[in-house]
């Protein structure tokens, strides 16, 4: 049996465990505990929802030597924890804030990821966003009810990049932040840069401006020699290590199936990617 079929079926045979109704039923009752006795219900629904986190993904983490294998079936989960969400990162490493641009590989494919060590002045707002026109390895762009099926997906996003010059060092009279720069971008699903990545990024930008200094490592992962990305790997550790999350994003898109040789794509409307 192949890798990805023992992990397929894995996942799915955990996720029929008969104690999860047990413990929604626990949660239900820790919930009117909660309420009854006076708790705000934002504060609530953050708990709920880290329960709902760890629930639906815990189960389910891989190495990183094994992410390029991974085939993505509908239905499933849009990320995987790697490395049971827990960095490799070495926060002892911040020295200066700077981000580490790697070479495009042979095939013109941001193959290595970039590695971007980051603080509270990084963060922008998207007032000077530029019209992107660069087109990474297998830009094949579709239209499905008028929305776009494919981005430029940044691997170190606009809004933590602030004052980084393509060149990755800090520039502080620069309010911009990464943009057009073909060694931080790659063809990634709308789905994947919109719903899921930007969960990451938000917990980067909330932990900068909480004046957490960061460690933020970002690397699509290719299968072979194909054009279009299997997935993203994100990494990220505040040197407090309040912040601390290693996962991998499936590049997919409901209802469509990519040839991730070349990026094209055709209408599938079996294709479910539930939102995470």
């Amino acid at each position: 049996m192949s890798q990805h079929k023992k992990y397929h079926k894995t996942y799915h045979q955990k996720s029929r465990h008969p104690w999860l109704k047990s413990l929604v039923a626990l949660v239900v009752i820790l919930g009117g505990m909660w309420l009854g006795v006076g708790q705000q219900s934002n504060s609530f629904t953050a708990f709920i929802s880290q329960i709902s986190s760890s629930l639906f993904h815990s189960n389910k983490s891989v190495a990183t030597d094994q992410l390029a294998k991974l085939d993505y079936h509908s239905g499933d989960p849009s990320y995987v924890f790697v490395n049971h969400n827990k960095a490799k990162l070495d926060p002892n490493t911040w020295k200066t804030n700077k981000v580490i641009y790697s070479n495009l590989d042979n095939f013109h494919r941001t193959s290595t990821g970039n590695l971007a060590y980051l603080e509270s002045c990084n963060v922008v707002s998207d007032q000077n966003r530029v019209r992107q026109f660069v087109e990474p390895t297998a830009w094949h762009q579709k239209f499905m009810d008028g929305q776009p099926i494919i981005n430029r997906g940044h691997l170190i996003a606009y809004s933590i990049s602030g004052g980084i010059s393509s060149s990755g060092k800090y520039n502080p009279t620069d309010t911009s932040g990464d943009q057009n720069n073909p060694k931080n971008l790659f063809t990634q699903t709308s789905f994947s840069n919109q719903q899921v990545q930007t969960i990451f990024e938000s917990k980067v930008r909330e932990s900068l401006r909480r004046g957490n200094k960061v460690i933020f490592f970002a690397k699509p992962i290719f299968r072979g020699n194909e054009l279009m990305a299997r997935g993203i790997h994100l990494e990220a550790i505040s040197t407090n290590k309040s912040l601390n999350f290693n996962v991998y994003l499936f590049n997919v898109q409901p209802n469509i199936q990519f040839d991730y040789s070349t990026g094209r794509s055709h209408i599938d409307r079996n294709m479910k990617v539930p939102e995470p």
